[in-house]
Parts: C-alpha cells; sequence; structure tokens
C-alpha cells in the first residue's frame, strides 16, 4: 500500500520556476500525495502561479526564511512521509515511487536524493554546478548532511526533532538540522536514485557569487562546529584541496617572478599534480555528464578560477566568525 506523501515547498519570489515545479509534481506516477506551498510574502505573483494548481497555498504574514515556512508546511500537512523540496527543483516521473519506497519502517532514517547530473536550464556554469553538487552528494551511503531540496522522513521523526533552524543563518540550515537529527540518534541515508533537476540559471558572476556567499557561511559554521576539515558533502576534502592548492601553487608563481628562480616553479608542478590526483574522481565525472568538450572548460573552470571565490568567502567566513564571536544568527 502506497504510505500518503506531503510535499513541502517554501517558496519566495518563486515565479519563473514554480510553475514548471508543481507541474512536474502533478505529473507524478505516485497516486497518494498531497502538495503544501508556505509562501513566504513573495511579490512576484507567485501566489497566482500557485493557485492554479489543485495544492494546500500556505501565505505567511511576515517574511520568515526557508526554515520556518518548511517547518509551518509539515505542521499543516497531513501525510506520514514528509519530502521537502525547493520552489526550483523539477521532480522525475517516479521521484515519489522511489520515496515511498526508501522511507521504510524505520522511523529514524533520514533520507536524502539529490540532483540530476545534468540541471533544468542547458547552461554551461548552470551544468557545471548540478554535476558538481550530484558528485559530492552521492559519494557516501550514509553522508554528513542531507540537504533540503531532496529530504524525506517519517512524520513522527521530524515532529520529535524540532524541524529546521529558523534562527540561523543562510544556505546551510540543513546541514545544521543533519548534524542536530545525527546527534540525536537518527540515521542519515544516500539514495542517489531520488532526483530532482534544479534550475540553476547560473551566469559566471552567479556562479563565482554562489561559491562565494555559500563558503563563507559554510566556513563559519564549521568554525563554530569543530569540523572545519570534514569532508562533508560540497564542503569536500577535494574542493578544500583544490583551494589550497591553488593559492600554493599561486604563491610559487609570485615568488619565482620576484625571485626569478626556476626551481620555485618546479615545487609548483607537485603540489598541482597533487591536487588534480585528489579531484580525479569529479574531473572524471565532468566528461561522463557530457562529454570532453565540457570537461576540458569545466576542469579549467575548477581548478583556476573557482577556488577564488572559495577561498575569498572562507576568509569572509573566518572574519565572520570572530566578529560574531560564534553567534551564527539568521540575517534578516
Amino acid at each position: 500500500m502506497q504510505k500518503r506523501i506531503s510535499v513541502i515547498i517554501p517558496n519566495y519570489n518563486g515565479g519563473r520556476t514554480i510553475g514548471n515545479c508543481l507541474e512536474a509534481l502533478f505529473a507524478s506516477s505516485y497516486n497518494s500525495f498531497e502538495v503544501v506551498v508556505v509562501d513566504d510574502c513573495s511579490t512576484d505573483g507567485s501566489r497566482e502561479i500557485i493557485g492554479r494548481f489543485p495544492c494546500r497555498l500556505i501565505p505567511l504574514g511576515e517574511r520568515s526564511g526557508a526554515s520556518r515556512a518548511r517547518n509551518i508546511g509539515a505542521q499543516k500537512s497531513g501525510g506520514e512521509v514528509l519530502f521537502f523540496i525547493d520552489a526550483d527543483c523539477i521532480v522525475q516521473e517516479d521521484t515519489l515511487s522511489l520515496v515511498d519506497r526508501a522511507v521504510d519502517g524505520d522511523r529514524r532514517v533520514v533520507v536524502g536524493g539529490t540532483y540530476t547530473c545534468l540541471p533544468f536550464d542547458d547552461r554551461f556554469f548552470s551544468t557545471f554546478q548540478s554535476v558538481f553538487i550530484h558528485y559530492s552528494e552521492t559519494k557516501r551511503e550514509n553522508p554528513d548532511y542531507v540537504a533540503s531540496h531532496a529530504m524525506a522522513m517519517g512524520r513522527e521523526l521530524f515532529a520529535k526533532s524540532g524541524g529546521f533552524p529558523e534562527d540561523f543563518i543562510p544556505i546551510i540550515e540543513d546541514v545544521e538540522y543533519s548534524h542536530r537529527l545525527r546527534r540525536s540518534g537518527s540515521t542519515l541515508r544516500m539514495d542517489e536514485s531520488i532526483l530532482v533537476r534544479h534550475v540553476f540559471e547560473f551566469t559566471l558572476l552567479k556562479s563565482l557569487g554562489n561559491a562565494f556567499r555559500k563558503s563563507m557561511y559554510w566556513t563559519a559554521y564549521s568554525l563554530k562546529n569543530r569540523d572545519l576539515l570534514t569532508d562533508s558533502g560540497t564542503a569536500s576534502i577535494g574542493l578544500k584541496t583544490n583551494v589550497a592548492s591553488f593559492f600554493l601553487v599561486l604563491c610559487f608563481v609570485l615568488l619565482f617572478l620576484f625571485f626569478n628562480k626556476p626551481l620555485l616553479l618546479a615545487a609548483a608542478l607537485p603540489v598541482f599534480a597533487f591536487n588534480l590526483y585528489a579531484n580525479r574522481g569529479f574531473l572524471a565525472t565532468l566528461g561522463q555528464a557530457k562529454g570532453i568538450s565540457f570537461q576540458v572548460p569545466a576542469a579549467l573552470y575548477y581548478v583556476f578560477v573557482y577556488p577564488l571565490p572559495v577561498g575569498a568567502g572562507s576568509l569572509a567566513g573566518i572574519i565572520k566568525y570572530c566578529l560574531g564571536r560564534g553567534e551564527l544568527r539568521r540575517l534578516q
């Protein structure tokens, strides 16, 4: 017998994507589900789009953030299984069936899905980001966190957990929630068959800005959580090695230009080679996703450009943590 699934979607000005999101849900091959959309005071006409679909719309009275929207949606829903996605995520026809299969009788298991390798929008930087997240989040069957873009659990577990943190820094609320669930005895499990296509619409500037912002918040949180060097999904050891190698090689090159000592350039070569070896899995996945014509420029972007915003964001996160004395409150 199919379990009743409540799909919870927070929405804030998601007018460009929420229609596609809901259309895909109601084209699902699964029958026993409801869709609860919590609108966080949108100003772009999102509510009118949502109103065209047979879902439950819950408008919030004041801007409250995605965590509160998810918590309200879960409280107002009626399914025995809760499945959290975002307004810019497009489920597959069988996604809900796979959620039903994955969330079994074990009430202390949180199941995570991830993005498809190829995003909804066929752009270079969007594809790079989708491949990066898919690869990073599916490396382990028992991950360090489960992302809220595809998170499933039983209603009883959610009720006992206290829900998503409502007074917390943005972007990584699901990381804090996952860590709290795990500390309370829950098991996190990745099911890479549960997939959603994400609408990124990334340009170069959006890709760099996303890398900076996410790195800043994640670094501040990791310093407080004392797990800065943990291999944690997109905050992977591979990415950290890539950033450290980039700046170390850059130091060798600058020293060479200043002192004109060829030995300095020679010293940079093993660092560069080690970085390629440490990231070989991700670099290979870039080719598997879209061929060598995508793999080469994407690898060059990852090795020679991406470390700049990640490194700058990390520095900003350190400063943020020190100035805030470890207090990680959500920015209003």
